[in-house]
């Protein structure tokens, strides 16, 4: 690692501040909550049920300690430091051997920093979880842009490439001229770019979400029974499950009124992601039993971060930047296919499970495919230790 270039841009230390007046405004907003009626379906086709945001906000109000936001980060090493005109919050946690390497790890959404934080272990010391010292990682935990701690962007224009730029421009002032990128949801956007634009430094990245299934499935191979059901999958989110995506690529300010408003709806716009995490998180509030690392705290941990950071509506603008018809490089020409390795891990949990045919048809480079046994689209917040042996199989050869 080179010396710090602060003519490049000043990083300075972060510590959280939670005030006792923004948790007891939140505790009285989840107290006057207004209940809808029952849904009229005995599942989650119209919804959030309302016996499952009932459990969660009786927790949240009564047992959960709202400062664990502020303990968990604050016993992190956290910086800030402004690159392309806005602050980025970031978590930076240098592993004990020296010859770890450098990853950068971006979240997505309803995600945050908070997701990843199980995870900073088994990748930083991996002697610690059933790994060697050559699996180490240096790691590098940004906040995206208008999400959690990094502060809002002023103008349009921060789209993934903008964001996967910014996150190039870190890891060089940080020192690092070597380094992989890692990435799931709207983090898969992000590296699945920085892949494209392939910056100095950046020597492989991997994946755990296939962002060119998205943009266009019906190109991807569809002879085999894997195929098929994966593009069934997708097709069922497109038409009955996405409307969240839909909502905040159009018309993001609308939906942020609500979600700035109460705690008690933010938490359902939240929850309400995909099928598999919806009754992982359904189940852990009202039988109390999680799966994997999905547990009531941990998953209030990141509802509560957007709470009391007043970011939802900022980090919904996102969407519209990234994937709205007005977004300001909607229409633009593709960035090329990555020119370094790429990895992608499948877990059976996601919206669609990726064939291994799937990512060979969009990542010519694609140098390792791993299955995973357990975890869904969340999978470094469910299954922290599975999640951090597939990043060190992907990027083993490339230290």
């Amino acid at each position: 690692m080179t010396t710090l270039d602060q003519q490049a841009g000043v990083v300075r230390p972060f510590t959280v501040q939670i005030s006792d007046e923004a948790l007891d405004d939140l505790r009285r907003r989840l107290t006057a909550t207004r209940w809808p009626s029952r849904e009229l379906a005995d599942d989650r086709k119209q919804g959030v049920q309302l016996a499952t945001l009932q459990a969660l906000r009786q927790y949240w109000a009564t047992d959960y300690d709202g400062r664990r936001v502020e303990s968990r980060l604050n016993a992190l090493p956290q910086f800030t430091t402004e690159i392309d005109g806005v602050d980025i919050h970031f978590v930076h946690v240098r592993s004990p051997h020296e010859d770890a390497l450098p990853l950068i790890m971006t979240h997505g959404w309803p995600g945050s920093v908070i997701e990843m934080l199980d995870s900073v272990g088994p990748l930083t010391d991996p002697t610690a979880h059933g790994g060697t010292a050559a699996d180490a990682f240096h790691l590098v935990l940004p906040s995206l842009p208008g999400y959690g701690f990094s502060a809002e962007p002023t103008e349009t224009g921060w789209d993934l490439a903008r964001t996967a730029r910014a996150w190039a421009e870190l890891m060089r002032r940080l020192g690092y001229d070597r380094y992989v990128a890692q990435g799931g949801d709207v983090g898969a956007g992000v590296t699945d770019a920085i892949g494209r634009i392939g910056p100095d430094g950046l020597v492989g990245i991997h994946t755990n979400l296939l962002v060119p299934a998205l943009n266009d499935p019906a190109a991807l191979p569809n002879d085999g029974d894997a195929e098929r059901a994966a593009l069934a999958a997708i097709k069922t989110f497109q038409s009955t499950g996405n409307g969240y995506f839909v909502e905040m690529a159009t018309r993001p300010q609308t939906i942020g009124y609500a979600l700035l408003d109460s705690p008690a709806a933010l938490a359902a716009w939240m929850i309400d992601h995909d099928t598999d995490a919806y009754y992982k998180i359904a189940s852990a509030f009202v039988d109390d039993k999680p799966s994997g690392n999905l547990t009531r705290d941990h998953i209030l941990d990141n509802v509560t971060a957007y709470w009391l950071t007043g970011t939802a509506a900022s980090a919904a603008r996102s969407y519209w930047e990234a994937y709205g018809a007005d977004a300001p490089t909607a229409g633009s020409p593709p960035l090329p296919d990555p020119r370094v390795p790429v990895g992608f891990s499948a877990f059976p949990g996601e919206i669609w499970v990726t064939p291994r045919s799937w990512a060979e048809a969009s990542y010519p480079t694609l140098n390792y495919f791993g299955q995973a046994a357990r975890g869904g689209h969340f999978a470094a917040w469910e299954e922290p230790e599975l999640f951090a042996a597939e990043l060190r199989a992907a990027f083993r050869s490339l230290r």
